[in-house]
C-alpha cells in the first residue's frame, strides 16, 4: 500500500550448456516485484551481444519468438522502476554502450548521487548518451578508462561513482557482478547445473532450480568466465544495506544476509504487539506486504487474523488513464473489503509504512464504511521523515507527511483510533542483525555518504549531449 518503489531486479547468467535466455526469463519473473514498467534481457555468443527489452512486465515483453533471439553463453536481464530517467521506451536496460570488443551490456539497481556531474564530464569528452538513466552514466565511465582490464576499468567506475549500485555486467565473454562498497542494494551468487548464476534477491534462484552460493559482500567485483569465478573487493567505510529490503521491497521467501525475510517479518509484527497493544477483535495485515506482519501481530496478541480486505492482484501498473468515475473509486481499485468480517469489528490493521500519507486514509474510510467500529493502525517501518538517494522512489521532504506532522497529527490526519509505528530498536531486533549493517538515513537523516538536500529523477533528461 505505501508509494515506495524499488528501482530494479537484476540477474545474469554464464551457462555454456544452458539456454540462458530462458533462465533469465525466469529469473525476472521471480524479480517482477522489484520493477514493473519495462524488462529486458541481453545476451552473447562471444560475437555479437543481443538486447531484446521493452516497456511492460516479464511476461508482457517476452515470448518464444524474443526468446529465440537471445542465443549464448551469457545473459543478463533487468525489470526496471525508474528512479533516475523517465519511464520511456529509450531509457530500458539492459544498456548496450561501446563498439567491438569494447562493447558492454549493464543492467543497474540503485541509484548514483553524482550522475549529473559525471554525465556533463564524459559529454565533455566526447561519449554520446542515448538515454537519461544513471546505467548509461555507469557504462560509459567504465568504458572511459585506460585501465586494460575490465576488473581495472570497473574499479576505476567504482572510485568515481557515489552512491548506491548493484551490477550486472557482461562483455563477450565475461560475466560480472559488482556491489557498491556500502552493499545498499543486496546481490547474490548461486550455482545451476555447475553453471554461474547472479540475482538481486535468492527467490530467483529458487524459480530456476539454482542453489544459494553465497551474497556478494560489499565492494566486490566478481568475474565469472569459462572456466574460472574470481573476485576482488573495494573496502569501504561500513555497511549500509537499505533496511527497507527487510519491510516491504524482497520477497518473503528471499534470504538476506542468513535472514529469512518471512521470519524477520513476522518478528515486526510481533515487535509492533509489544510496543502498542490495543483491545481488539480482529487483525489484518494490508495484502501483500504486511499479511506476515499481520500474522506477527496475531500471534503475539492473541487477537484473531483474518482478511479484512482483498486485494486485486492483477491491477499492477497499466498505461490506460482510467475516466474519473473509476478514479473516485480510489482505493477500491486495489482493495475491496469483507463487510461481514468488518462489520461491528475493532480492527488493528498492520501495514509496512506511511509515506505521504495519501493512501493509508482511504483504507480507513473503506474500513469504516464496511462497518468497522475501531480502526488501529500499525506500522513496521518506524515514521519515514528524510527522503532516499539510494535507488528508492520516495518522495521530497515536504512531501513526507511523518516530516511535517506529529504522530498525533497523523493519527487524525489518516482517521485511526490509534496509531503506532515500530521503533527504530524493535525494527531492529526483529531483524536480528547488527544495527551498524543498515542504512537508517529515511528515519534519522543520517546518510551513509553525503547527498544533495533535493535531486531530481529527472536531471539527466535535459542534460546536453554530445
Amino acid at each position: 500500500m505505501v508509494s515506495l518503489h524499488e528501482s530494479c531486479g537484476v540477474f545474469g547468467v554464464y551457462a555454456p550448456n544452458e539456454d540462458v535466455a530462458r533462465l533469465t526469463f525466469f529469473g525476472l519473473f521471480a524479480l517482477q516485484h522489484r520493477g514493473q514498467e519495462s524488462a529486458g534481457i541481453a545476451a552473447t555468443d562471444g560475437r555479437h551481444i543481443r538486447v531484446y527489452a521493452d516497456m511492460g512486465l516479464v511476461s508482457h515483453v517476452f515470448d518464444e519468438e524474443a526468446l529465440s533471439q537471445l542465443t549464448g553463453n551469457i545473459a543478463i536481464g533487468h525489470n526496471r522502476y525508474s528512479t533516475t530517467g523517465s519511464n520511456r521506451p529509450a531509457n530500458v536496460q539492459p544498456i548496450i554502450v561501446g563498439r567491438g570488443a569494447n562493447t558492454i551490456a549493464v543492467a543497474h539497481n540503485g541509484n548514483i548521487v553524482n550522475a549529473e556531474y559525471l554525465h556533463r564530464e564524459l559529454a565533455d569528452q566526447g561519449y554520446v548518451f542515448r538515454t537519461s538513466t544513471d546505467t548509461e552514466v555507469i557504462a560509459n565511465l567504465i568504458l572511459s578508462s585506460h585501465e586494460k582490464d575490465w576488473v581495472g576499468k570497473i574499479r576505476y567506475a567504482m572510485h568515481r561513482l557515489q552512491g548506491a549500485y548493484s551490477l550486472t555486467i557482461m562483455t563477450h565473454h565475461k560475466l560480472f557482478g559488482v556491489r557498491d562498497p556500502f552493499g545498499v542494494r543486496p546481490l547474490c551468487l548461486g550455482t545451476v547445473n555447475g553453471s554461474r548464476v547472479l540475482a538481486s534477491e535468492t527467490c530467483a534462484l529458487d524459480h530456476i532450480g539454482a542453489s544459494f552460493i553465497r551474497e556478494i559482500e560489499p565492494g566486490e567485483i566478481v568475474t565469472i568466465s569459462e572456466d574460472s569465478i574470481d573476485n576482488q573487493r573495494e573496502t569501504g567505510d561500513g555497511r549500509a544495506l537499505c533496511i527497507f529490503e527487510y519491510i516491504y521491497f524482497a520477497r518473503p521467501d528471499s534470504v538476506i544476509d542468513g535472514r529469512l525475510l518471512y521470519q524477520a517479518r513476522l518478528a515486526m509484527g510481533k515487535g509492533l504487539a509489544e510496543e502498542h497493544p490495543v483491545a481488539a477483535d480482529l487483525v489484518m495485515g494490508v495484502p501483500d506486504s504486511a499479511t506476515v506482519a499481520g500474522i506477527g501481530y496475531s500471534r503475539h496478541s492473541g487477537i484473531p487474523v483474518g482478511e479484512g480486505l482483498l486485494k486485486n492482484r492483477y491491477v499492477g501498473r497499466t498505461f490506460i488513464e482510467p475516466d474519473q468515475r473509476i478514479r473516485d473509486l480510489g482505493v477500491k481499485l486495489k482493495f475491496n473489503p469483507l463487510p461481514e468480517l468488518l462489520e461491528g469489528q475493532r480492527v488493528v490493521v498492520v501495514d509496512d509504512s506511511i509515506v505521504r500519507g495519501t493512501t493509508t486514509p482511504q483504507v480507513v474510510k473503506l474500513l469504516r464504511r464496511a462497518g468497522a467500529k475501531e480502526v488501529h493502525m500499525r506500522i513496521c517501518a518506524p515514521p519515514i521523515r528524510y527522503p532516499c538517494f539510494f535507488g528508492v522512489d520516495m518522495a521530497t521532504r515536504w512531501e513526507l507527511i511523518a516530516a511535517q506532522k506529529t504522530i498525533p497529527e497523523i493519527r487524525d490526519f489518516i482517521g485511526a483510533d490509534s496509531l503506532g509505528y515500530l521503533s527504530i530498536d524493535g525494527l531492529i531486533k526483529a531483524v536480528d542483525l547488527p544495527r551498524k549493517n543498515f542504512c537508517l538515513a529515511c528515519f534519522t537523516g543520517d546518510y551513509p555518504i553525503p547527498v544533495q538536500l533535493e535531486m531530481d529523477k529527472l536531471s539527466l533528461e535535459t542534460t546536453p549531449t554530445r
